[in-house]
């Protein structure tokens, strides 16, 4: 289960690693899934074993088994009372040992991050930025903006804005309200950035 799948770039990785496995990709938002579907579309290999579909985390269809599942840029949007039943839905589904991998924005109490650009990219004669900041937004809660800036010939031609709430927590609150055991992705000897928590049964 790649849940919250956004343009299907982990989905593409979990294939790519797995390459026997079936997934299913699951993204509410019409314009990322239309990028998704069209990445799972133009490749032979994952129109047969990924299937794309619509709800958000909270509604999502699950299978009576499942092998694995990961919840990348979702969880702190979900209300913590909904985030349980997730964490219960998918436990009753996983064999024991089976991980259920989740993106925590590497921020476990709100603070004040400054404007900052996360990514420049060229592509053909324009150049795009990300840039992101958060601020508290109450109890636990940072509100985080993103902007992409897109420039042609060193001029800026276009931004878009974005602003959304997220729920701040670690993996040992993680933990504590799935009722599972927790740890931090460890890569090469090093937390893996931004944080990532592992579940298991």
């Amino acid at each position: 289960m790649d849940i919250g799948a956004g343009t299907g770039l982990v989905t593409a990785t979990i294939a790519g690693i797995l390459p026997s496995a079936r997934i299913i990709s699951a993204e509410p938002s019409p314009n990322m899934r239309a990028i998704l579907t069209s990445r799972v579309f133009a490749d032979p290999d994952l129109r047969e074993r990924v299937t794309v579909l619509p709800e958000p985390a909270q509604e999502l269809p699950l299978p009576d088994s499942i092998s694995a599942a990961v919840v990348f840029g979702v969880a702190g949007h979900i209300p913590r009372s909904e985030r349980l039943e997730l964490w219960r839905r998918l436990a009753e589904r996983l064999p024991p040992g089976a991980p259920v991998v989740v993106e925590l924005m590497g921020v476990d109490t709100p603070r004040s991050i400054p404007f900052v650009r996360m990514c420049r990219e060229t592509v053909g004669e324009q150049v795009y930025e990300w840039w992101i900041s958060g601020e508290p937004a109450g109890s636990g809660t940072m509100r985080w903006r993103t902007q992409w800036r897109v420039f042609r010939g060193g001029d800026l031609v276009r931004t878009v804005d974005d602003e959304y709430d997220w729920e701040t927590f670690g993996v040992e609150r993680l933990a504590e309200e799935s009722g599972l055991t927790a740890k931090r992705l460890v890569q090469a000897g090093r937390a893996a950035t931004p944080e990532i928590g592992v579940l298991v049964k």
